[in-house]
C-alpha cells in the first residue's frame, strides 16, 4: 500500500492573537507543525503534502528543512477544500491519511493502528470520547453501532449534541474514493464551508463500512486554538517526557518543573533538580547531578559530574566527576576534563580545561588550552581579543595562576610555572619559575589625604 499524507496547516489561528501563523507557535521548543510532521514521518509514507495558506511564505521559510511537497490553499474554504488541494500531488498513491499541523501530540502507534484498519476498508476514522464534547463534530451511529455520519456541533440537534463520541478529523481513505467523495461535498452548513466530515456520510451512502479506532489518551488529538490550550498541551507533553525519564531510572525533584525543548538522554541514577531547561541534545552520564535553575543546551555531562545551581551550559563537554557552578557559564567549545572544577561566576568559552584543574572564582577563560592540575586564581582573565582577532593562551600542567592576573594572548605559561597575583603577562612565562609583572609598591610616610573644607556653624 503506497501511503500519502495530507497535512493541513493553512489556518490563521485568530485566537492566538499573533502575527505568526498558528502552526509555527512552539511546543517543547519546536513548531507545532514539526511535531505533526514527525508523527507522519514515522509511518514512512511515500509523500507528505503540507497544505499551507495564511502566512505561507513564513511557514515555508521557517520549515524549509522538511522533506515534503508544499501546496497552497489560497482561500480557506474548509477542511474538505484543503484536502482537495493536496489530492493532485497524491494522485499516484493508494491511500491518503489526513493530519493537522495544530495537533502536535498524536502518537505514531495510534496512526499505525489507524493505517492498519485501512487495509480492510476504504475509510477508517479516529474518534474519541470526551466528557465535554462541546464544539466537536459528533459521531452518529445506527443501532448496530455502525458509523452513519458526522454532524458538526453547530448543525447538531439536541439529541445529537448529547453524543460524547466525537470526530478528531484524522482519517485514512482509499485515494480514488476519497477524491470522488471530496468532489461531491457541498457548503450547505452553518459555516458555508466544505466540511471534510461530509465524506463520512457519502461513504455510507456508497455502502462503505467506516472503521474506527481511538487514541490511548484523549490529549493525543487535542488541537491548539489559543495560547491557553498551547500551555495546557505543553505541560501534558512535558509530563509525558518526565515520566519516560523516571521509568528509565532518572530521579526528578519535581516532574512538573522540568522543560525539555529538544532531546535528553540520561543514564540511570542521574538527578535533575527543579526548573531545569534542556535545549537541543543533552546527554547525562550515570549518576550525574543537575542543580536547580540550570540551562543545558547541546551539552554532554559525564558520569558523576555535578552542575550546581543557576549555571548555563551551551555546547559544552564535561568529563567524569567534574563540578561546575553555581552561577557558571560554559559557552560553546568548552571542554572540561575529569575531576576538573569550575566555580561561581566563571565564564569559559572555546577552551579546554585539563583533568584535575580548577577555575573556581570570578574568572573569564576564552580561547585557552589549559593542562592538568592547573590552579586558576580568582579574577583571572585571558585577554583573547585584540579588537580584530582572537588569540590563544596555553597553560602547561601543574601551573599556578595567581588571583587577579591578566594573560594577554597569544601567550604561553610553561608547566609548573607560577604567576604572581595581580600580574599582567604579555610574554611567555617559563616552566617551574615565578613570573611577576606588576608595579613596585611604594609607601609615602608624610603624605596627607585631601580633606573636604569644614562647614561653618
Amino acid at each position: 500500500m503506497m501511503l500519502g499524507v495530507a497535512l493541513l496547516a493553512a489556518g490563521q489561528g485568530k485566537r492566538m492573537r499573533s502575527a505568526w501563523p498558528k502552526v509555527l507557535h512552539r511546543l517543547a521548543g519546536r513548531p507545532l507543525l514539526a511535531h505533526a510532521f514527525e508523527a507522519a514521518s514515522s509511518l514512512q509514507p511515500e509523500r507528505i503534502c503540507i497544505v499551507y495558506g495564511h502566512g505561507g511564505d513564513l511557514v515555508r521559510s521557517q520549515m524549509s528543512e522538511l522533506d515534503c511537497v508544499w501546496v497552497e490553499q489560497a482561500e480557506q474554504l474548509g477542511t474538505g477544500h484543503a484536502v482537495r488541494q493536496a489530492m493532485i500531488r497524491l494522485a499516484d498513491l493508494d491511500r491518503v491519511l489526513v493530519l493537522y499541523g495544530d495537533v502536535p501530540l498524536i502518537e505514531p502507534e495510534t496512526l499505525a493502528r489507524l493505517v492498519a484498519l485501512a487495509e480492510d476498508t476504504s475509510l477508517a476514522l479516529l474518534t474519541v470520547r470526551l466528557a465535554d464534547p462541546t464544539g466537536y463534530g459528533r459521531i452518529v451511529r445506527d443501532r448496530q453501532g455502525r458509523v452513519q455520519r458526522i454532524v458538526e456541533h453547530g448543525d447538531a440537534s439536541a439529541e445529537e449534541q448529547a453524543i460524547d463520541e466525537v470526530n478528531t478529523g484524522i482519517l485514512i481513505a482509499d485515494r480514488a474514493r476519497l477524491n470522488d467523495w471530496l468532489g461531491r461535498i457541498g457548503t450547505a452548513n452553518a459555516q458555508r464551508e466544505y466540511y471534510l466530515t461530509d465524506v463520512i456520510g457519502l461513504a455510507v451512502e456508497d455502502g462503505v463500512a467506516v472503521a474506527t479506532t481511538a487514541p490511548a489518551r484523549h490529549e493525543e488529538v487535542a488541537g491548539v486554538n489559543d495560547r491557553i490550550q498551547l500551555a495546557q498541551l505543553e505541560r501534558l507533553y512535558q509530563r509525558r517526557l518526565a515520566e519516560d525519564l523516571m521509568r528509565d531510572g532518572v530521579a526528578l525533584a519535581d516532574p512538573a518543573r522540568l522543560d525539555i525543548r529538544g532531546r535528553l538522554l540520561a543514564e540511570r541514577d542521574s538527578f535533575i533538580d527543579v526548573n531545569v531547561v534542556v535545549e537541543g541534545e543533552v546527554r547525562l552520564g550515570e549518576g550525574a547531578r543537575i542543580g536547580p535553575n540550570c540551562l543545558l543546551r547541546d551539552s554532554v555531562i559525564g558520569a558523576g559530574s555535578e552542575i550546581l545551581a543557576n549555571s548555563v551550559l551551551e555546547g559544552a563537554r564535561i568529563g567524569v566527576g567534574a563540578r561546575v557552578g553555581p552561577f557558571a557559564r560554559l559557552r560553546p567549545g568548552t571542554e572540561l576534563g575529569d575531576a576538573s572544577r569550575v566555580g561561581n561566576f566563571v565564564e569559559i568559552k572555546k577552551s579546554a580545561i585539563g583533568s584535575g584543574s580548577k577555575v573556581n572564582h570570578l574568572s573569564y577563560i576564552g580561547d585557552a588550552r589549559i593542562g592538568s592540575d592547573v590552579n586558576i586564581g580568582a579574577g583571572t582573565i585571558t585577554c583573547n581579543y585584540d579588537g580584530a582577532a582572537k588569540h590563544e593562551t596555553r597553560i602547561g600542567d601543574g601551573a599556578f595562576i595567581g588571583s587577579n592576573s591578566a594573560l594577554v594572548a597569544p601567550v604561553e605559561v610553561g608547566p609548573g610555572a607560577t604567576i604572581g597575583a595581580g600580574s599582567v603577562i604579555t610574554r611567555d612565562a617559563p616552566p617551574e619559575c615565578l613570573t611577576l609583572a606588576r608595579g613596585r609598591q611604594v609607601t609615602l610616610d608624610n603624605w596627607v589625604r585631601p580633606r573636604k573644607p569644614s562647614k561653618k556653624p
